[in-house]
């Protein structure tokens, strides 16, 4: 994690704060004296916590946030893929996935099962090099079960993992490297990268999800032994944070984690920075790739290193916007491509700064390798300013506080210092750190770490195109996955595991009882309308001094043109490339040094605009939101460089399997003459016909205020807002633009199925579907209450239950039914391993046609108690917020729809259940769609009983 920089008056509160001392059981560790949560004084940011060690060397930090009735619970070890062994990859984050699965008393299902009814966040993790966490976000009745759960998964949980349930996750965590990795356009390239960069020694030569075959050879023995060394209290540290009483929930902790034993004394792995000799260059023809990209990288320092800090300045120096050299030299200049990206990897024991450019079709990689060149050439004749400095600096103090809006990001950032500086309150080294950044200091380590430095070059270019890579590559080994029919290892999942329980002082099968059930406050919304015709709706929140606003247009692609498609995404996107005033360059700049993000985007059936600043900068950046509105500057360079950019995306989804299938299910799903069947992108030939006059005229007749709401929540009252946006109502007019009703679409008579070939597919994509409910029918909320069991909860889920848990198909799977005011869909979405894409069609097919007869009372239970107590989530965050407002803005709801829809879903019968199920569950007219490899799975699915498949393309 980078913190970000913070102002100096931060700084100075932080300066005066105290430390943690060594002792154990130290509960008085405190970064300020306010009694109660997160607070402002002077546009500096007070957190308070404490720290106590248990004996066994536990370490808890908690933190006390009364803003919302929710508390998040995250519990972290200090292990990650470095702490592996050649040979024996992919143990850190087979564990992420297997401590959710049982414990000796939380049962099967575990900490998923009790997430839904205690109405959680979905208890989810991650493990990175260094570090795996587990945490969700909980109504705080909840705490003690958390708690308990939390002890269990610690001190409760390995007898539990037998040969079966090592076997099925084994097969979950091959299908998510198949999805993140193999399956995708460019998935290897960090894998080839740290091959390279790191010698076969070095903790970070293997990837964190390992590899298949060190996964699949991996005993019982072996995931056991990596537990007991690393999953014991002296290597985690446990942060609660939220509305909760910090003595009894230290008592809580003391009573579920003082008898779980402590484990070896853990040595501390020692800082190994990557040493190259020469630079390596290494090519690899990607499968899924149709455009060439270059990536080099250079050996840094770890993380908290002192030139780390000026490290992370240089990088958005070089391609952080307009001004940035590489941006400049590769994109305006040469135009070689749309995009650099630029990212400084941190972690415990090393560092890497990379630069990644994907090129435009054909070319030559050569090319952008001299680009890069001539650009830090140019660095190094011209520097940077004091003002470029001060810039960066602004924007990280708006990500600093982005970072606290929530309890848990507020936890995680506790947990991370803990774990890696020993330190809580290392926030005042940190800022320190950050703002010591001189201009000697880039430039020191420009030429310290990249200057006439050796890197590591990769070349990533499709098939049959080697002729692009850099000049002297080597291919790159990589080991590709072969499609074969039954090779996987069988296991019974419904086998129940047998062992012998943990010895425990009290019963620990017996789950707490809830505390005092919070209660629910809905913010107060203030709406109002300027003379124009703009509505406004907002919430007044004072915990951060950030304010987030949203700025919605209606209409999107419903405005397009059939035979231009692409005009509204073209529009939304040089709305963001400078005004009349304003050069692209002048316009980012002038929002950088606010330390603000705008950013106007298109969807189906809107353009948006998304905003965040800092409180006190809250006017000025409304004066350039309101600048970018009524007078855009359509610049014909910027405008070609755009075309291309989008150019380039529509090119390289015809090969993501991903995208593609999403793109096909959209125009399986509406008829050709209905708009909303394309891609919002357009084709390349619309998009090649797309004129500057055609966006013109797109703007002025098509965005109108009649059409616009404006969505805020921050700390800014109303008489603020409307005040900063009178030029707004004056400047533009309201001409009264009228929506276009979008067709709708036809439910098919009979099932069908379609399959799109990707030749050598490692997984299928596949999408099933219809046409449903619009947002504003009567029964949409209570259809989507009614698909929680089927595949809306996640793991309460029975499609998750049933594919993933069960068979080991897949990674994920999901269900969902979503609406506008324009259409309505409902999708199953997931990606599963190749060999067994007729099997999870079948599986899923039955599944939905016996949905309404299997729903049981308890699956209602199930689903009432994840409603009902999930809501005391609904209004924590900015973003939870702001979906509020557009939800009662965009459908017409009361102020309070959350208690109203809690009262329905209180009045639910499994008979309703049912009857929803029956209405619009339709089963019989479903949509499935395909995209795989055609030659290995295609003529299989003819078993499914749905006719021979269509095929919808020919390689």
């Amino acid at each position: 994690m980078k913190w970000a920089a913070l102002s100096f008056s931060l700084l100075t509160v932080l300066s005066n704060t105290g430390c943690n001392t060594a002792e154990k059981s130290v509960d008085s560790v405190k970064i300020s004296q306010q009694s109660d949560k997160t607070t402002v004084v002077d546009n500096a940011i007070n957190i308070e916590y404490s720290k106590f060690v248990l004996a066994n060397g536990l370490e808890v930090v908690l933190h006390i946030d009364r803003s919302d009735p929710v508390v998040a619970v995250a519990l972290t070890a200090h292990v990650g893929s470095a702490r592996e062994t050649q040979g024996r990859t992919g143990f850190a984050h087979l564990f992420e996935h297997l401590l959710f699965l049982e414990s000796e008393n939380l049962g099967k299902g575990g900490l998923d099962k009790m997430s839904a009814r205690i109405g959680g966040s979905g208890a989810n993790g991650s493990t990175s090099r260094d570090r795996t966490n587990y945490y969700q976000t909980v109504p705080n009745d909840a705490l003690e079960k958390m708690i308990w759960a939390e002890a269990d998964k610690l001190g409760f949980f390995i007898n539990t993992v037998t040969e079966q349930v090592l076997a099925k996750e084994k097969q979950v965590v091959k299908n998510e490297k198949r999805q993140s990795y193999d399956n995708r356009p460019y998935g290897h390239t960090q894998y080839v990268i740290d091959k390279n960069l790191y010698p076969e020694n070095h903790p970070y030569n293997w990837q964190v999800i390992g590899s298949l075959s060190d996964l699949q050879n991996s005993t019982l023995q072996d995931v056991k032994d990596f537990f007991k060394s690393w999953y014991v209290p002296n290597n985690v540290t446990l942060v609660i944070a939220g509305d909760f009483d910090a003595a009894q929930a230290k008592a809580w902790v003391h009573k579920y984690f003082d008898e779980i034993k402590a484990g070896n004394e853990i040595t501390p792995l020692a800082k190994q920075a990557a040493k190259l000799t020469k630079t390596k260059k290494i090519y690899h023809e990607d499968n899924f790739a149709k455009l060439p990209e270059l990536s080099l990288t250079w050996p840094t320092v770890p993380q908290y290193h002192s030139d780390s800090y000026a490290l992370n300045v240089l990088v958005q120096l070089l391609s952080d916007g307009k001004k940035a050299l590489l941006n400049q030299k590769l994109i305006d200049q040469l135009t070689l491509t749309s995009r650099v990206t630029m990212s400084h990897y941190q972690s415990e024991l090393a560092g890497q700064l990379m630069v990644k450019v994907r090129g435009f079709e054909k070319t030559n990689l050569n090319q952008i390798d001299q680009a890069i060149s001539q650009a830090l050439s140019e660095f190094e004749e011209k520097g940077f300013s004091d003002e470029d400095l001060a810039t960066i600096k602004a924007g990280q103090e708006t990500a600093f506080y982005r970072g606290l809006s929530s309890v848990l990001g507020k936890g995680f950032k506790l947990a991370q210092y803990n774990i890696f500086t020993k330190d809580p309150g290392f926030i005042n080294q940190e800022a320190k750190n950050i703002l010591a950044v001189n201009k000697a200091d880039v430039l020191r380590v420009y030429y310290q770490y990249i200057k006439d430095k050796s890197f590591v070059a990769t070349s990533f270019v499709p098939k049959g195109q080697k002729n692009l890579a850099l000049d002297s590559s080597i291919k790159a080994q990589i080991i590709e996955e072969k499609i074969i029919a039954n090779a996987e290892q069988s296991f019974d999942a419904a086998q129940q595991s047998s062992y012998v329980k943990t010895p425990s002082s009290f019963d620990r099968a017996s789950e707490p009882k809830y505390g005092k059930a919070p209660t629910l406050s809905v913010p107060k919304v203030w709406q109002s309308q300027l003379s124009n015709g703009l509505h406004f709706y907002g919430i007044k929140n004072s915990e951060v001094p950030l304010v987030q606003l949203e700025i919605t247009f209606a209409g999107g692609l419903l405005f397009d043109d059939a035979q231009k498609v692409g005009v509204a995404n073209l529009v939304a996107e040089m709305m963001n490339k400078g005004t009349q005033h304003k050069s692209p360059q002048q316009l980012e700049e002038a929002i950088n040094k606010l330390g603000a993000t705008i950013s106007i985007y298109a969807t189906q059936e809107s353009i948006k605009l998304s905003a965040s600043t800092l409180a006190r900068n809250y006017q000025a950046t409304v004066d350039l939101i309101t600048e970018m509105l009524v007078a855009p500057r359509w610049d014909e360079k910027e405008f070609a460089l755009t075309k291309q950019d989008i150019i380039s995306q529509i090119i390289q989804q015809q090969t993501n399997p991903n995208q593609l299938a999403n793109n096909q299910m959209n125009t399986l799903l509406y008829d050709q003459t209905n708009i909303l069947s394309n891609n919002l992108l357009g084709t390349l030939p619309s998009v090649e016909k797309i004129t500057l006059t055609d966006l013109k005229v797109f703007y002025k007749a098509k965005l109108s205020p009649n059409l616009t709401d404006i969505h805020i929540v921050g700390d800014i009252d109303e008489k603020s807002v409307l005040t900063a946006f009178k030029q707004l109502e004056h400047n533009w007019l309201n001409n009264k633009a009228v929506l276009p009703k979008a067709l709708p679409a036809a439910l098919p008579t009979t099932s069908k199925i379609y399959f799109y070939d990707v030749p050598d597919a490692k997984q299928s994509q596949l999408r099933i579907g219809f046409p449903a409910l619009k947002a504003m029918h009567k029964d949409f909320y209570s259809a989507q209450v009614m698909n929680y069991i089927l595949g809306g909860g996640s793991f309460a889920s029975k499609l998750t239950q049933e594919l993933r848990e069960g068979k080991g198909y897949t990674y994920g799977v999901r269900s969902s039914f979503s609406g506008s005011k324009s259409s309505g869909e409902f999708i199953i979405s997931s990606g599963v391993r190749t060999n067994v894409t007729l099997e999870a069609m079948a599986l899923i097919k039955s599944l939905v046609e016996n949905y309404q007869t299997d729903f049981t009372e308890q699956d209602l239970a199930t689903t009432k108690s994840y409603y009902l107590k999930s809501n005391a989530r609904k209004f924590e965050t900015y973003n939870a917020k702001l979906t509020m407002l557009e939800n009662i803005s965009q459908y017409n709801l009361p102020i309070n729809y959350v208690l109203a829809r809690a009262k329905s879903v209180e009045s639910l019968t499994l008979a309703a259940i049912k009857s929803l199920a029956n209405q619009h569950l339709h089963h019989q007219q479903m949509i499935y769609l395909v995209v795989g490899d055609a030659k290995s799975q295609l003529p299989r699915l003819t078993a499914l009983g749905l006719g021979d498949p269509v095929l919808l393309n020919t390689n």
